[in-house]
């Protein structure tokens, strides 16, 4: 009689839990979910303290929006985190979908690591995530901290031997990009590595876009302006906010390959000038997203 009551109610047991399946996993969803707690790490010494109007820094890491996506995973790279681990609440029930079409979108995760310091931009990042909506982030920096030390070293020899206190902001500028130029060509094969980075003008004297604007940037940040590099889908270059506007230097057309000739150039054309001028050259490598890059509007 005990083994068949006891039958009865597991039978029971089962049609209840069949029948209120989704019940019984969202609470345990929500329990698991309510359980979870963000850890906040410290941020180093590369985050910048400032905002975009296309990605803007956050402390609030419960995601309510695609917008609160793109801040978080900007806020991640700004803070220059290795892994952070954060949780889609219920209310949000597009989340992992929305996060999963931002993991898959090279481009938009390009643009939004060209608004952080260079020290904590990404070389590659990866998103992992479950069905009860918890999600890491893992990213692996371009640059080294071996990289990051001699960088360092070489960019303050720079400052040393070709600024001084006396110059205006402007001056400083100019006098970091005529170096620049001066000591690198354009890396026409792409053979070096390097080049892609601040390494390459910085110790080889070859550099492609990024590695002249990633070297830019650094001193940027040195002269204590805001700023940010700008991509389009074949370039990149700096935009800098000066005198109560943002300007854009792109050194790689400022330093232009000439055909059969190995001689030296250095051009001011595209040196602190805005952005309608920079459009009027009407350049393919100068058409960027206005949507994404809203300051150069």
């Amino acid at each position: 009689m005990k083994k068949i009551l006891s039958l009865l109610i597991v039978v029971l047991i089962t049609i209840l839990v069949g029948l209120n399946i989704d019940t019984i996993t969202n609470y345990l969803a929500n329990f698991i979910q309510n359980d979870k707690k963000v850890t906040i790490q410290s941020a180093n010494k590369y985050k910048k303290e400032y905002s975009f109007r296309f990605v803007q820094i956050t402390n609030d890491f419960v995601p309510y929006s695609y917008q609160d996506l793109l801040n978080i995973i900007y806020s991640t790279l700004n803070n220059g985190w290795d892994t952070f681990t954060f949780y889609c609440p219920n209310e949000y029930t597009n989340c992992l979908n929305d996060l999963n079409k931002i993991s898959q979108d090279k481009t938009l995760l390009s643009n939004i690591n060209n608004y952080v310091h260079p020290y904590n931009s990404f070389s590659k990042i990866g998103f992992v995530s479950s069905t009860t909506g918890e999600v890491t982030i893992n990213v692996t920096k371009l640059y080294s901290d071996d990289d990051i030390r001699k960088i360092n070293t070489g960019v303050d020899q720079i400052l040393t031997e070709n600024v001084t206190q006396d110059m205006n902001v402007e001056d400083k500028i100019l006098k970091i990009h005529d170096f620049i130029v001066n000591n690198t060509k354009y890396d026409v094969d792409k053979v070096n590595e390097a080049s892609y980075t601040a390494m390459g003008p910085l110790f080889y004297g070859t550099a492609v876009c990024s590695g002249y604007s990633d070297l830019m940037e650094l001193f940027l940040i040195k002269f204590n302006l805001r700023n940010f590099k700008v991509a389009s889908n074949t370039h990149v270059w700096n935009a800098v906010y000066l005198n109560g506007e943002w300007l854009n230097i792109d050194l790689t057309w400022d330093d232009p390959v000439i055909k059969g000739t190995n001689a030296d150039t250095l051009q001011h054309d595209f040196f602190l000038i805005n952005t309608q001028k920079l459009l009027e050259f009407d350049i393919k490598d100068h058409t960027f997203d206005s949507t994404v890059y809203r300051e150069l509007n």
